[in-house]
Order: C-alpha cells, then sequence, then structure tokens
C-alpha cells in the first residue's frame, strides 16, 4: 500500500484525467479566490442535485419507514435526512457531477 491518502490518490487521478483529455486549466486568468469559488459553486451544486435524486428515492418509498415513523413531522424530518445523505455522498466524492461543472465553469470564465 502506498503513503498516499485517498484523498491524494484522487486528486492525482482527477489532474492526470484532466491533462489526458486536454482540460488542463489556465493559471494566469483566474485568481485562487475564484477558483475556490467557482469549486464551491459546483459542489454545491451536485449537492443540490443529489438532495433532489435521494428525495425522489424516499418518497418512493411510501409513507411509513422502517420504524413506523409515518407522523406529524415526518416530512420535516425526511427532508432533513434526505439532506445530511446528499451532503455526505458529495464529501465522499459524489457522483462526478461537481468536477465537471467546475471544468465548465472555468471555461465560460475564461472565454
Amino acid at each position: 500500500m502506498s503513503g498516499l491518502s485517498l484523498e491524494a490518490s484522487l486528486t492525482m487521478a482527477r489532474a492526470n484525467q484532466a491533462r489526458a483529455d486536454g482540460r488542463v486549466e489556465a493559471t494566469s486568468e483566474i485568481s485562487g479566490a475564484r477558483r475556490e469559488a467557482l469549486r464551491a459553486q459546483a459542489d454545491d451544486f451536485e449537492t443540490m442535485f443529489l438532495e433532489q435524486m435521494f428525495g425522489h428515492v424516499f418518497a418512493a418509498g411510501g409513507d411509513e419507514g422502517t420504524f413506523g415513523e409515518a407522523g406529524p413531522g415526518s416530512e420535516v424530518y425526511r427532508s432533513m435526512l434526505v439532506s445530511e445523505y446528499a451532503g455526505m455522498v458529495a464529501k465522499g466524492g459524489g457522483v462526478g457531477l461537481s468536477d465537471q461543472i467546475y471544468a465548465e465553469l472555468l471555461k465560460m470564465q475564461e472565454g
């Protein structure tokens, strides 16, 4: 096993893939702070997308959950749970949507 963490390995793999795809980012035109803001926007969008997806999945499961939590306030609980699940998936690497959105946002800023 190598000494690199999983996060470092993923970062290196993404950078290698970007170079292979010809998506090497221009460093002169966009500041680091702006890049961070674009990355945050891309991550937020992916989280919102996952919330919508998980919301539909949980809604399809019916009104009563595993522990019989269908009752007053169950929709609030369910929406909070869906939001937390989406945030956890996004923080764990997401589904790859954030990277694609970030690349497109960079292209739009450069062009």
